[in-house]
């Protein structure tokens, strides 16, 4: 028997008919990939950088009844959750054909339309209309049709224990704004975006082929996404991965004003340190520092912007991160082994690949940095390279690096990130260690 296909009822069911059998979840015939050429492959027009939402057209992934036959687009909603949506529908808690209800949850401030929407050169792994889908396309989901943002933006207040004792130290003032009390909290608004890929614009970014692309996408997941070898007409996937959140401090759409002073970070997630502070790396302390900053442009007139990505352990993944430190402390931790242990366990050294992150900058319309809170060669690299320019770049304050965490900085350093307070030799990498077990 196919997995797909629902088990008869048991000889103790049949002989018991009080005793009550499930229905099937699916009855309708199971569809493993779909072609360009079947007579009911009827896709919504889809064209990746056109100059209205209404021109672009939406994008649907649903696999209901009514949408199945205009999807334009590879994968699920969610990211990386849409696969607790489906626990959810197999388990009888969400019923497999629900259409959410939008009201009221249209973003909190009008994004302001600028130009990088409609360049596919410029935005390519998120969408640009994807935070107001319900009106943009309101007539399809008027007639029933499954189509979701994939973008939110709502206010916040957030409140972190360094900034805290920034406030009670006077290094930050409060002035009922950005820094509403003497706790610390801080005005913020928040960006959540789910990754929207144009398949083409990103094989670009990488300089491969398309093709190339999709076929490494299918192998490397378990096949489990067929669609991206046979329908290459569909350019559009949305991969089941974390997106990333934008923390505006100040007037949001101070952003796109070129006018206004902007500071920036641009973070990847590293819940050890990020969360539970862990002194291995210097994460926590480089992301406190670049709110701190964020919120003290604000202060000044200006605007800040942290944009912070889950890519957990350089997008290597946490256990393989928890593996090199095993490797790391058990061979003396030393700089100078920083990456090979790194490449010994997962064969590259880095796999945030920072191509695709410079887009979220681009849909808030960013054309310049004024100060960029990342030591990050390859950040640096990324935004200026897609047209932004970086007027100053800020290192991490020497008091603000943990001990355990010398190790990384320097070898980080000697690798080609930025500082403007120290240089670091292969010879000095030798002399730098970590705690050992």
């Amino acid at each position: 028997m196919l997995a797909t296909e629902q088990p008869k009822p048991s000889s103790h069911e049949q002989t018991h008919p009080n005793v009550e059998v499930k229905k099937p979840l699916y009855t309708r015939p199971v569809v493993l990939t779909t072609y360009p050429t079947q007579n009911k492959s009827d896709p919504f027009p889809l064209n990746w950088g056109a100059s209205s939402p209404q021109k672009r057209g939406p994008i649907t992934v649903a696999r209901s009844i009514e949408t199945l036959p205009h999807r334009n687009a590879i994968g699920a909603h969610g990211g990386s959750y849409c696969v607790y949506n489906s626990l959810a529908v197999a388990g009888g808690f969400l019923p497999a054909d629900h259409h959410p209800d939008f009201t009221l949850t249209e973003p909190t401030f009008d994004v302001p339309k600028v130009a990088s929407w409609h360049d596919k050169n410029k935005i390519v792994a998120m969408d640009p209309y994807g935070h107001d889908t319900p009106r943009y396309f309101k007539e399809y989901l008027e007639k029933g049709y499954d189509i979701r943002p994939t973008i939110a933006i709502t206010r916040a207040n957030i409140r972190v224990t360094e900034i805290q004792r920034s406030v009670e130290n006077g290094s930050l003032k409060v002035d009922g704004k950005i820094v509403l009390n003497k706790e610390g909290d801080i005005a913020v608004t928040k960006v959540a975006v789910e990754p929207v890929w144009y398949l083409p614009g990103v094989a670009e970014r990488f300089d491969v082929d398309e093709i190339t692309l999709r076929r490494a996408l299918f192998e490397q997941m378990g096949g489990a996404y067929p669609e991206l070898i046979t329908r290459p007409d569909i350019k559009v996937f949305l991969p089941p991965i974390g997106g990333a959140t934008a923390y505006i401090f100040g007037p949001p759409e101070y952003l796109s004003d070129p006018t206004k002073k902007l500071a920036v970070r641009v973070h990847d997630e590293c819940n050890g340190s990020d969360v539970f502070q862990s002194d291995i790396c210097t994460c926590r302390p480089y992301l406190v520092f670049g709110i701190e900053e964020a919120a003290k442009e604000a202060q000044n007139g200006g605007a800040g912007l942290v944009v912070y990505y889950r890519k957990e352990g350089r997008a290597l993944g946490e256990v393989v991160k928890y593996l090199v430190y095993n490797k790391r402390k058990r061979t003396g931790d030393t700089a100078d082994q920083y990456f090979r242990r790194t490449e010994e366990l997962a064969g590259v050294r880095d796999m945030r690949f920072q191509a695709l992150m410079p887009d979220i900058l681009h849909w808030f319309g960013i054309t310049k940095i004024d100060r960029m809170l990342s030591m990050s060669n390859m950040k640096y690299d990324a935004i200026v390279n897609s047209g932004i320019p970086i007027l100053q770049r800020v290192t991490i304050p020497e008091e603000l690096i943990p001990a355990d965490s010398q190790v990384e900085i320097d070898a980080k350093i000697q690798s080609g990130y930025f500082s403007d307070q120290k240089k670091v030799t292969e010879e000095d990498l030798t002399c730098v260690h970590g705690r050992t077990w």
